[in-house]
């Protein structure tokens, strides 16, 4: 206690100038915020901003849009998923049902190298005749808006040559009952030509 009270007598009639409590008061109120800090912040905004770019550019999810394409002869939305030549698609039938499916592949350079197959080429693709074998037995063709039972055009040999049109195209069609299918724009060809 000796020493605590010997501290107060000491400096208790001390007392500081009014200019520099002023001095004291204005320095207290104006904080500097330091030059590392701001400089540290600013690359951390700046390293924030490079990276979603890079991650933008890089389409780290794909590609996903929503399109308008025909199922089993009707114009249906879907949502379309593009990654690496390859695609998903996800729709919703009359019924509401959700159904998905999916193709691709790759696309040889003109030097023998293999690439991703384009949007367009997909796009090209989903736009092709589709031929479903039904449970009943029965065979469907379906191109753009038209659906087409051929159950009944089938030949001896299981072979079922259908002409389709689009406007002003025409696609010849050769079937091979469960045996695949091929088409061209200027002939049938004929089925020992594929498969």
């Amino acid at each position: 206690m000796i020493d605590k009270k010997q501290y107060q007598r000491t400096f208790g009639v001390l007392h500081a100038s009014g200019d520099f409590l002023k001095e004291d008061i204005t320095m207290q109120s104006t904080k500097h915020f330091p030059m590392r800090r701001i400089v540290f912040l600013c690359a951390a905004v700046i390293l924030i901003f490079s990276m979603a770019t890079v991650c933008y550019a890089k389409d780290v999810g794909g590609i996903r849009r929503t399109i308008q394409l025909w199922i089993h002869g009707d114009q249906t939305s879907a949502v379309m998923d593009i990654q690496n030549g390859h695609y998903t698609i996800t729709y919703e039938d009359g019924e509401g049902n959700t159904h998905e499916r999916g193709g691709g592949g790759v696309a040889f350079n003109p030097d023998g190298s293999e690439r991703p197959l384009t949007e367009e080429e997909l796009m090209e693709h989903l736009n092709m005749p589709e031929v479903e074998y039904k449970e009943d037995g029965s065979v469907w063709i379906y191109y753009m808006d038209q659906a087409m039972e051929i159950t009944d055009r089938f030949n001896e040999e299981n072979i079922c040559f259908i002409q389709l049109k689009n406007g002003a195209e025409t696609l010849y069609v050769t079937v091979k009952y469960q045996n695949g299918y091929a088409m061209s724009p200027n002939a049938f060809v004929q089925p020992e030509e594929f498969n």
